[in-house]
C-alpha cells in the first residue's frame, strides 16, 4: 500500500474521531452555557423534584438590576400570559401561540403552586407550578397525576442577588427517562432547548434592564 493510499485509509477514522470530540465539547458547552462550574454542578431549588436526573443542564446570565426587578418578567411567563421571551416566530411555526411581553403586567403576577404553566394552547403540554418563592425561584414540573411519559422533567428559573447589585438568573432543566430511547429524544430536544432557552435569558436581561 503506498504512503498516499495510506493517508485515504486513515482519513475518514480521522475525521469521525474529530467530529465526535466536537460533538462532546459542543455538548458540553451549550449544557452549561453562561453558567460557572459551581452554578453547574451545585444543587439549586427543585432539584428534589427528580431524585435522579439522566440529564441536566444549567445555563445562566448576569443581569444588572435587583432581583426584585427581575422576578415580575418571571412570574408572568406562559402562554397567554407573557410568553417566554425568546424567539416568538419559531414557537409560531410550531402552533404555539406565544406573544412575549416588553411591560410587566400586574395582572399576571399572582401565581401559585399548582397553578399550570401553558406552553401550547392545548392541556396536554402544560407544566404545574412546582415552587414559588418570590423573588427568588420558579420552578415548573409536570402535572402531578398526568399520564406518565417517555420522561419526567423539572424547570428551574432561580434568582441569585450578587454583592454588586446584580442578579445571576440560573435555569436549570432535569429529566429523568422512563423509556431507554427517551435519552436520544432528550439529547435531541436539549440542542434546540439551549438555543431558545439562550434568547430568552438574554430576552429577560434585556427587559429587567431597562427596566430598572
Amino acid at each position: 500500500m503506498t504512503k498516499r493510499q495510506n493517508l485515504k485509509h486513515l482519513y475518514g477514522p480521522a475525521v469521525l474521531a474529530w467530529l465526535v470530540a466536537a460533538g462532546f465539547v459542543f455538548r458540553r458547552f451549550q449544557l452549561r452555557w453562561g453558567a460557572t462550574a459551581a452554578e453547574a454542578d451545585g444543587g439549586l431549588p427543585g432539584d428534589d423534584f427528580l431524585t435522579t436526573a439522566d440529564l441536566q443542564s444549567t445555563r445562566a446570565v448576569t443581569i444588572k438590576a435587583p432581583a426584585t426587578d427581575v422576578w415580575p418578567w418571571l412570574a408572568q411567563m406562559g402562554q397567554g400570559r407573557g410568553g417566554l421571551y425568546s424567539y416568538d416566530f419559531l414557537e409560531n411555526l410550531a402552533g404555539l401561540e406565544i406573544h412575549s411581553a416588553d411591560r410587566i403586567h400586574p395582572e399576571w403576577q399572582d401565581i401559585k403552586v399548582g397553578d399550570r404553566f401553558h406552553l401550547a394552547p392545548a392541556a396536554s403540554a402544560d407544566l404545574e407550578v412546582g415552587l414559588v418563592d418570590p423573588g427568588a425561584a420558579l420552578v415548573l414540573r409536570v402535572p402531578t397525576g398526568s399520564p406518565p411519559g417517555p420522561f419526567d422533567f423539572s424547570w428551574a428559573f432561580v434568582l441569585q442577588p450578587q454583592p454588586d447589585g446584580a442578579t445571576r438568573l440560573l435555569v436549570r432543566e432535569r429529566y429523568a427517562c422512563r423509556q431507554w430511547w427517551a435519552r436520544c429524544l432528550v439529547e435531541a430536544v436539549e440542542v434546540a432547548s439551549f438555543i431558545m432557552s439562550r434568547r430568552m435569558l438574554h430576552g429577560i436581561r434585556s427587559r429587567a434592564e431597562g427596566n430598572s
